[in-house]
């Protein structure tokens, strides 16, 4: 077997059971990779290379998380003290992104991503506004905190696509008024959508959004409180230039719609939509509190809806009209947002959970759209549109679940995409390869030796 940070070189994986979009499930599928990208997938195999690393229980194509805040992760727990509320919850997020600097960050981040991969996601799109130093005083090198990120994903060995983000008022009043940024959010703001721009041009991404092996830039508008609208031409201008993944939050809290509607006039979608931020690429983060014609507006622009049912359970915010959205033409996808948890099935599965307890009925997505959306989908929403699949040609990455842990033993081959989908955890994936490389075997991650340990130390270190 590879070992981590060799050159990727042919292998060949034997899967008792395999699922992936366009496969489907399907029994003893042998798996073929020249380098990082599969060369062939044959169910149902005769012949097996005697080289073939042989994968029980099952496997599925890399998850991708749509949508990471990294230093989120040093929140989860302390915000349960006391019953507060998603405004309360987000001054204690500033009082930590205060305390970050290039160092902290990337050695947070790096086991943050690497808890990711122990839960088998192979990409993440990390929703990235912590630019400058205190006091809004830019770095010398000015993207030395996106670059910390970069190469926490790289460390983590998982991909990343930097989600850039444009982040320049400090809110929109009840009347609609704009605020400024002030305290830890002066951190956050280039001035201007030029001088965004000009910041992100010095990342030094190439005319495909490529910052190197493994990492991608793309685009975010943090969302209409954050980014009047005469300031989003830039940053939508810059993502078609690259053909680079544009994001934004979008109506996660029912007071940013009425705040929205004082200060424009329209809702929060309209507003995206009326400055062209709309499209295949582009991705609505949360979603929530939408009208009937901001669904329409997001299905009619095959828009993805990004989904992230744990943090959007945690701070209160409600159950996003998944079904409806997906009607209408929309593509979902999820991340773990906040990190409340970080377990892609629980995100998963909770998609169809809420829309269970919103409708009382069941059965409105099935195990094998809610797994896209957690591979294929997610993958295109972060500019990977050659991986989240088990195809030739297509990135080589495979997670693999079990099936024999206490809550997935007793699974039958026939249902063990539901048995996965909608009773395992983060804790039942054993085996990660991103790029035909393992970075998780036996469910021990190969780069960081002890994942609990770095981030236990990482997080104290910016909680002291």
């Amino acid at each position: 077997m590879s070992q981590p940070g060799e050159v990727a070189h042919d292998r060949a994986w034997l899967a008792e059971l395999a699922w992936s979009p366009g496969l489907g499930l399907r029994a003893n599928v042998l798996l073929e990779a020249a380098g990082d990208r599969f060369s062939r997938v044959t169910p149902q195999a005769g012949q097996i290379p005697p080289e073939a690393v042989r994968l029980p229980g099952l496997t599925l194509p890399g998850l991708a998380n749509a949508h990471s805040h990294a230093f989120h992760r040093a929140l989860r727990g302390i915000t349960q003290a006391s019953r507060g509320t998603f405004w309360t919850w987000r001054e204690r997020m500033y009082e930590v992104a205060q305390r970050l600097d290039p160092d902290s960050y990337l050695n947070l981040a790096r086991s943050v991503y690497a808890e990711m991969a122990l839960a088998g996601v192979t990409c993440v799109g990390e929703f990235h506004y912590l630019h400058h130093g205190p006091g809004g005083v830019p770095y010398a090198a000015p993207n030395e905190m996106g670059r910390a990120l970069v190469r926490a994903a790289a460390e983590a060995g998982i991909r990343i696509t930097l989600l850039d983000t444009c982040y320049l008022a400090g809110g929109l009043g009840p009347d609609g008024a704009l605020l400024p940024l002030a305290g830890p959010q002066l951190r956050f703001g280039d001035g201007d959508g030029a001088r965004w721009a000009a910041r992100v041009a010095a990342l030094g991404a190439d005319e495909t959004g490529m910052l190197g092996p493994g990492a991608r830039a793309g685009a975010a508008i943090h969302s209409v409180r954050a980014v009047p609208p005469a300031q989003m031409g830039e940053v939508i201008g810059w993502s078609h230039h690259h053909g680079a993944p544009l994001h934004a939050h979008l109506s996660e809290q029912a007071a940013e719609n009425t705040a929205c509607l004082a200060a424009y006039g329209a809702t929060p979608a309209a507003v995206l939509d009326e400055a062209g931020a709309l499209g295949p690429r582009t991705s609505l983060v949360h979603a929530t509190h939408l009208t009937r014609p901001d669904i329409r507006l997001l299905g009619q622009s095959r828009s993805h809806a990004c989904f992230c049912p744990t943090t959007e359970a945690d701070l209160a915010d409600g159950i996003g009209p998944a079904g409806r959205l997906a009607a209408a033409g929309a593509t979902l996808t999820i991340g773990s947002d906040s990190h409340a948890v970080i377990d892609l099935l629980e995100e998963a599965r909770r998609v169809e959970l809420g829309e269970r307890l919103a409708t009382r009925e069941r059965g409105h997505f099935t195990a094998a759209e809610l797994a896209t959306a957690a591979t294929l989908a997610g993958h295109a929403s972060l500019g990977w549109p050659d991986a989240g699949q088990l195809a030739p040609g297509a990135m080589a990455d495979l997670v693999v679940v079990r099936l024999d842990s206490v809550r997935t033993a007793g699974s039958v081959p026939a249902s063990a995409l539901e048995s996965v989908i909608f009773g395992a955890t983060a804790g039942d994936v054993r085996d990660v390869i991103v790029g035909g490389r393992d970075v998780v075997r036996d469910g021990q991650h190969l780069l960081v030796a002890d994942v609990p340990a770095a981030l236990h130390d990482a997080i104290t270190t910016v909680l002291e």
